[in-house]
């Protein structure tokens, strides 16, 4: 088991060393903005990467507090699925209800790399090369369809 230090210490590390990283990469439109804190621009709409000591995450996140709006949201992306999997090159997980450890519902579009450790230093390259290329992808989705939702702001 980690200490509580040394895990906060560790994932600053690694989330530091990605954002240095993709520094270089530019986004697809003009706006500058950071890789690690990607903000969409639409309130509740989340592009959000995660790692622990099993596994890493990357995942559009939809958390308006509102189910029915929540839904509608994530009806749009439904609407703009082909297109997302396209700039993607693969298929995800489409969870129009989803419950977090502290009870809090959203809506996730995810995907889900198995058997890494963000404290493992090894396994730092394999996060990294998870995250890049589906980030960049999110980007240039994003750059397209984000104007169908601004209704939502």
């Amino acid at each position: 088991m980690y200490a509580r230090d040394e895990v906060k210490k560790t994932k600053q590390a690694f989330w530091t060393a990605y954002g240095q990283y993709m520094r270089v990469v530019p986004f697809a439109d003009a706006e500058r903005q950071s890789w690690v804190n990607y903000k969409t621009g639409i309130k509740h709409i989340y592009f959000r990467m995660e790692a622990d000591n099993q596994s890493a995450q990357i995942a559009i996140e939809i958390d308006h507090p509102d189910a029915g709006i929540r839904a509608l949201i994530f009806d749009q992306f439904v609407q703009y699925k082909n297109m997302l999997q396209e700039a993607l090159g693969e298929s995800w997980e489409w969870l129009p209800v989803s419950t977090d450890a502290y009870g809090k519902e959203s809506a996730e579009i995810k995907c889900v790399l198995t058997d890494v450790s963000i404290m493992r230093k090894d396994d730092w390259p394999k996060l990294i090369s998870f995250f890049k290329p589906r980030m960049i992808a999110l980007d240039e989705f994003w750059s397209s369809a984000k104007y169908a939702f601004e209704v939502f702001i």
